[in-house]
């Protein structure tokens, strides 16, 4: 006997469930890509300078109070 209460649109087996994946996972791609740029973009501009360089030691976790942002 067959089940009649089965609701198929929420079936996504086969073709239509494959082209729903790759078109979630490529949508999800190109986000990720755009915000990857924006980032790179705004942070390529940004400098930083080096004050007291002649009291940097080789392994300090100090070092960072030497760099200041522009």
């Amino acid at each position: 006997m067959e089940n009649k209460t089965r609701r198929m649109c929420f079936n996504l087996n086969g073709l239509m469930g494959g082209l729903i994946a790759t078109v979630l996972l490529l949508s999800i791609l190109v986000f990720l890509t755009i915000q990857a740029i924006s980032v790179q973009q705004s942070t390529a501009t940004k400098f930083y300078e080096l004050q007291d360089e002649s009291n940097i030691q080789s392994n300090s976790v100090d070092n960072v109070k030497h760099w200041v942002d522009k």
